[in-house]
């Protein structure tokens, strides 16, 4: 199976993932001057049950960090899950609690 490879298509408001030219899945998204908001993930039916949402998960919020203005408001219960699921994310999640010590 060849690598899934995770692209921003900032004017379609998603993120897509292909395997090869096949499209696999998506995850759409809405921006705010502060954050990414994921509204909705698919996976193609043909391709579930193969690691295609957790990849697309990865790369949208690879993505999401490496641009470093936004964080992440997850209404899509795929990403929110996913981000609940890898704390190494929890720094995108605008709805984690904070770490650290509290007054």
């Amino acid at each position: 199976m060849p690598d899934i490879v995770v692209t921003d298509h900032a004017d379609k408001g998603r993120f897509e993932a292909h395997q090869g030219v096949v499209l696999v899945g998506f995850a759409e998204y809405q921006l705010t001057d502060d954050l990414y908001v994921f509204t909705h993930t698919q996976v193609d039916p043909a391709h579930e049950g193969k690691g295609v949402g957790g990849a697309l998960a990865r790369g949208a919020l690879d993505q999401v960090r490496a641009e470093g203005t936004r964080q992440v408001l997850a209404v899509c219960p795929f990403i929110e899950s996913w981000m609940a699921r890898h704390p190494d994310y929890a720094d995108l999640n605008l709805r984690a609690a904070p770490s650290g010590p509290v007054d």
